[in-house]
């Protein structure tokens, strides 16, 4: 029997039933805006699977940090879950904390965006406008390169999952910043413009 297939209202109840935290839920609207972008931009069938998957990739990260991914198989199989999504989620923490390794351009995706989305929020909330609206690759490049800044980004699966998706970095952060600039609103990142 072929699972149902969760829509974003259930994800988004999932989320808020698993993370009380602001920024972690703000975190998984990134995700989720980005991963939509990304869809469209490949021309993908199913947008909205994309942007559940994104939506809720770290439905454990709250409660569970020491059981990430783990926990979130867990919960997405008690909840009938097809497969394939949590597969996906999984796979967004490959050799971090799953031996699931992103194989399907989606899952490719994930795992390459899910860190840049971390620095690109830090890299504006550093600038004097707070906005992701004029922000460049060129300003996310020049941070990325800074190991002190926004220093739990793990910029190695960042540039890993650049070269799954056969993008250059340039390229992943510009597709990304237009992505969570999609979300602005949503993320608080629209700031003074």
């Amino acid at each position: 029997m072929e699972k149902k297939k969760p829509n974003r209202e259930e994800a988004m109840a999932l989320l808020k039933k698993h993370n009380k935290n602001d920024a972690l839920v703000k975190h998984a609207l990134a995700v989720e805006a980005v991963m939509g972008h990304f869809a469209e931009k490949f021309g993908e069938e199913d947008p909205e699977k994309w942007r559940v998957i994104g939506l809720i990739h770290d439905l454990d990260y709250e409660k569970y940090p020491e059981e990430h991914c783990q926990k979130t198989k867990e919960i997405l199989m008690e909840e009938g879950w097809p497969d394939d999504y949590i597969r996906a989620v999984q796979s967004h923490g490959w050799k971090i904390c799953t031996d699931v390794e992103p194989v399907e351009r989606m899952e490719k995706v994930l795992y390459a965006i899910d860190e840049l989305t971390g620095l690109i929020v830090a890299t504006v909330l550093m600038r004097p406008n707070r906005s992701v609206m004029d922000l460049t690759a060129k300003s996310v490049k020049k941070k990325f390169k800074q190991k002190g800044f926004a220093a739990g980004v793990n910029r190695e699966v960042v540039e890993e999952g650049a070269s799954l998706l056969g993008m250059d970095l340039t390229e992943l952060m510009e597709e990304t910043i237009k992505g969570m600039q999609s979300a602005a609103d949503e993320l608080e990142l629209r700031g003074d413009l």
